[in-house]
């Protein structure tokens, strides 16, 4: 191993540590926050973090910053396969329940959630942050798997706070785990196992088409749909 490549190893690790302790900072930021503050903290911190991680010499391509026909086609597909799932949910009885949510309410809120805040307060935010920049700096330092692994585990915790009422907002999950404090417990260690899950997948597309776009689709696709979906179980 030539020094050149332990220094690139060394410089990788701090530039993870330092990335993961920005990221701590600003979700427990963004939780303390009010609205309308609030939905400005996450997107504005990608930003500062995207441009930090430049200059200390993270490329764009690095970052998976840029187009990728192999990711469009997974992105398309990826999109596909979410709308069929919450279409089928939609036609099931027993799934639908699950689509409930009491942020989405009405069609015309999910609508607008659906294509404006989710995009920009949530699912480009996070990919920058999660595939793009902290991904981007571990694989400067580890193998792609443990890359991809750890950048899952701390896109997990990065849903701790935000899911502390989720259990209680979702009729179809009220219903499993109650809404007590066992409710919230089991509700949150649910939701970091779900996103964790997913933070691999998304992790895994974005390394393999060498491109933020398969990720940030699904990511969208998730959420997007899932809002239209509990709007529409809800009606």
């Amino acid at each position: 191993m030539t020094t050149g490549y332990r220094d690139r190893r060394w410089l990788g690790g701090l530039r993870v540590g330092a990335a993961v302790a920005y990221v701590a900072a600003l979700n427990l930021l963004a939780f303390a926050t009010s609205a309308p503050i609030h939905v400005y903290v996450v997107p504005v911190g990608a930003l500062v973090l995207v441009f930090a991680g430049h200059l200390t010499g993270l490329s764009w391509r690095d970052m998976a910053i840029g187009w990728s026909a192999r990711g469009a086609a997974y992105a398309l597909t990826a999109a596909a396969v979410v709308a069929i799932g919450v279409a089928a949910a939609l036609a099931l009885p027993p799934l639908r329940e699950f689509l409930h949510n009491d942020r989405y309410d009405n069609l015309g809120a999910a609508l607008l959630s659906a294509f404006v805040i989710i995009p920009v307060a949530t699912v480009l935010p996070e990919e920058l942050i999660f595939r793009g920049v902290l991904l981007g700096s571990w694989l400067r330092a580890a193998s792609p798997a443990w890359s991809i692994a750890c950048s899952a585990v701390v896109f997990g915790l990065w849903h701790v706070t935000s899911s502390l009422g989720l259990a209680a907002g979702n009729a179809g999950l009220s219903a499993q785990l109650g809404s007590g404090r066992t409710g919230q417990i089991l509700g949150v260690l649910g939701a970091v196992a779900a996103t964790t899950v997913a933070g691999a997948v998304f992790g895994w597309l974005r390394w393999h088409a060498r491109s933020l776009l398969p990720s940030v689709v699904l990511h969208w696709a998730l959420n997007g749909f899932g809002a239209i979906g509990s709007a529409l179980a809800t009606g």
